[in-house]
């Protein structure tokens, strides 16, 4: 299985893997003269067969979290862990909120990949030229300005968010925010800007959202989509409200590791995928690098590409590792929600990443 590049914060990258340099002149010595031992002259372990890894760890800490729902984990493909809690089964779909932006992302690529749309500089004014005829500025976003959360229009999310969705008309009431920075600016979180990406590939496909989902992600993948809430004009809701069996989300990873292909088949071009986990921004919670619809961070001294939902609903990528976690958790309000979210990432940093990398010790950190 071949794999995604891995991020470097530091060090040397080759083939996608971070090395250490070794000694040359003026490299450093011991006290004696001797040089110093490097990273790269320590010997590593043998790699652990993947069919050995077990997951006992992270299941036993999975049980102390009141709020957690599933967990799965796949190295190299291959399905290692399959964990439910708290009444959830395999069967049972979850609502997985915001980490449905990754999929939108994924779609958006595909139509792209097709054809339907032109490419990530194609403007909002070919799509809503209703809406914009006085606005120049904003029918200057482009679609990559709204993978990127970048458009510049008041978010409608958070505080906003229950005013956007009682509105007639979720589309118009997006494109007249007021335009609070420029297009391609800072980073606005705002799950408006991911709706006008599902309006957008109605209009260039010619069918629903959801349709289109189906036969471009659904079928090949062997996945379906559960409940998804549409707006008043029946475009499917970008960016929320979508539910996914953990199984089926844990597929969406894996297509990602396999840089977008799935049994043979390329799904989402190669490019896409690998565009889409480039850092574009960073949002001003928690300094979290964002890419196409997809976050960045490091984990266990590893770079981490995720889709992430409110309460807890995360796919997790680790290429390094070829690993794919999945996360499903309640996704209702509670005083608990912080520390879930806390709990949830050590558990897949110490109890995951940690134990795959025993596969992988020549991939290093």
């Amino acid at each position: 299985m071949r794999k995604l590049p891995a991020i470097a914060t530091g060090g040397l990258l080759v083939g996608g893997a971070l090395i250490a340099i070794g000694l040359g002149r003026g490299a450093a010595q011991t006290a004696d003269g001797v040089p110093a031992t490097t990273a790269a002259s320590v010997p590593r372990p043998d790699p652990v067969p993947v069919a050995n890894l077990t997951f006992d760890a992270a299941a036993r800490s999975a049980t102390t979290l009141p709020r957690l729902y599933s967990l799965l984990v796949s190295v190299d493909g291959e399905l290692r862990a399959e964990h439910y809690f708290n009444g959830a089964t395999a069967a049972r779909a979850t609502n997985i909120k915001s980490a449905s932006k990754s999929i939108i992302s994924t779609l958006v690529g595909i139509a792209i990949d097709r054809g339907h749309i032109k490419g990530v500089d194609e403007p909002l004014a070919r799509f809503f030229p209703e809406y914009l005829r006085a606005s120049p500025d904003k029918a200057a976003i482009t679609i990559e300005d709204l993978v990127t959360m970048r458009s510049g229009l008041e978010t409608t999310s958070n505080r906003n968010y229950g005013r956007w969705v009682q509105s007639g008309n979720w589309v118009r009431h997006v494109l007249e925010r007021p335009m609070v920075d420029r297009p391609g600016g800072r980073m606005i979180y705002s799950t408006g800007s991911t709706h006008l990406l599902s309006a957008i590939l109605t209009k260039a496909t010619g069918t629903t959202t959801a349709a289109f989902a189906r036969s471009a992600l659904g079928d090949p993948l062997g996945i379906s989509f559960g409940g998804w809430t549409r707006d008043p004009q029946g475009i499917y809701l970008g960016g929320n409200e979508m539910s996914m069996r953990p199984r089926d989300m844990l597929r969406v990873g894996d297509l990602y590791l396999d840089e977008g292909r799935h049994s043979g088949q390329q799904v989402v071009s190669e490019a896409w995928v690998r565009t889409s986990i480039e850092p574009r921004t960073v949002s001003r919670f928690g300094n979290r690098e964002y890419g196409y619809g997809w976050w960045i961070r490091e984990l266990a001294g590893r770079p981490v590409y995720y889709a992430w939902g409110y309460g807890g609903q995360f796919i997790f990528i680790v290429p390094s590792v070829r690993t794919v976690a999945v996360v499903t958790s309640v996704s209702t309000p509670g005083s608990e929600r912080r520390e879930h979210l806390d709990a949830v990432y050590d558990l897949i940093e110490e109890h995951v990443i940690r134990v795959a990398a025993t596969a992988f010790p020549d991939e290093g950190s």
